[in-house]
């Protein structure tokens, strides 16, 4: 089969490699779309990082189809699925706790775990128990976005903020790319009231201004972020919680400032360098930050509930590129690499 082989940093080959064979309680997916995530650009540019083993096929945002399981499996050949990548030990303090986000061995498919077999080759062997049949309100050509809006799910969990309190809430989100657009639809699943989002780039901003309005939308390199949410919000006092999907020192300086007294700061991006807070804005506010990371147990089935109900809408507006395999250097990797700002999501077709 076809795989598009991760040798080294700005090394990706496509090859042919040998199918993988399932093993007991194992299921072959014939992969029909593959996300290009920001780890996935972090290994381009910068691995071997969260793999010790070259050559392996990267790719965790994937969907596809089961192919001929065994008789004892409860799907059948050609069910539609959606694949939870997280590869978990199940014997950490973490895990045996329920919080299986924080696992101390965590590792995923398609990257650290074990497995060579990723979302960017034509089929891949998983745990049946980790294959979620997407319902029929949910088409193959989308699915591979989930990943990324169940690890929003699980962030917005995260904050403590119950289901039914959004709507009294005002919120800013740092970043429009994948995960920032994400927050923000979650967040209007959830009925949040008034929601900014923070984002430099034209595209982006075009992307989000549907959901939140243009009253919601700010350009941080024409205006002052803490002063435009501050008109906007209660007293002037800025937003209660603040969804930090940048990574960036400015970002973050902005957001803090735009972050009202006694609020709150959740950290969903993971930074290239060090994070630096401001320390006497952090203290003076006496501001609570959390960190977010991956998703845990019933996270994806949430996520799949809310599109089934109606609540969860236009996710299928993060994709701004479709390609075939044989393309997977030049206008995925390299594309995002140098054209970052002109996307949200570029999906893979393997087959």
């Amino acid at each position: 089969m076809k795989a598009a082989q991760f040798y080294n940093n700005h090394d990706i080959r496509i090859e042919d490699v040998p199918e993988p064979i399932p093993g007991e309680g194992q299921v072959v997916v014939d992969v029909e779309w593959c996300g290009i995530c920001g780890s996935d650009l972090h290994e381009y540019l910068l691995g071997p990082l969260t793999t010790t083993t070259t050559p392996t096929t990267l790719g965790h945002e994937l969907c596809g189809r089961v192919r001929n399981p065994p008789s004892t499996s409860k799907f059948h050949d050609g069910d539609p699925v959606i694949i939870d990548p997280r590869i978990l030990c199940k014997t950490c303090p973490a895990c045996k706790s329920g919080s299986t986000a924080a696992c101390y061995n965590l590792g995923y498919i398609g990257g650290g775990g074990g497995t060579r077999f990723g979302g960017f080759g034509e089929k891949v062997v998983v745990e049946e128990e980790s294959v979620h049949k997407l319902p029929e309100q949910i088409g193959l050509e989308d699915a591979a976005v989930l990943e990324p809006l169940v690890i929003v799910n699980h962030a917005v969990k995260v904050s403590g903020v119950k289901r039914g309190e959004w709507g009294e809430k005002s919120v800013l989100v740092v970043g429009g790319g994948p995960i920032g657009f994400g927050v923000l639809l979650i967040l209007r699943a959830m009925g949040a009231g008034k929601v900014f989002v923070s984002e430099p780039a034209e595209m982006r901003r075009r992307q989000v201004r549907e959901f939140c309005g243009e009253e919601g939308v700010i350009n941080p390199l024409e205006e002052d972020v803490a002063t435009r949410v501050k008109e906007q919000t209660v007293e002037k006092r800025g937003v209660d919680v603040v969804f930090d999907c940048a990574g960036v020192k400015a970002g973050l300086d902005s957001a803090m400032e735009a972050l009202r007294f006694e609020g709150l700061y959740v950290m969903v991006a993971g930074w290239e360098t060090p994070m630096t807070v401001p320390c006497f804005t952090f203290l003076h506010k006496h501001i609570t930050m959390k960190g977010s990371l991956i998703f845990g147990d019933g996270d994806l089935e949430e996520v799949m509930e809310m599109i089934v109900k109606g609540e969860l809408k236009g996710y299928e507006k993060m994709i701004t590129g479709r390609i075939a395999l044989e393309e997977i250097v030049e206008k995925g990797f390299r594309e995002l690499i140098e054209n970052k700002d002109e996307h949200v999501k570029i999906l893979v077709r393997p087959r």
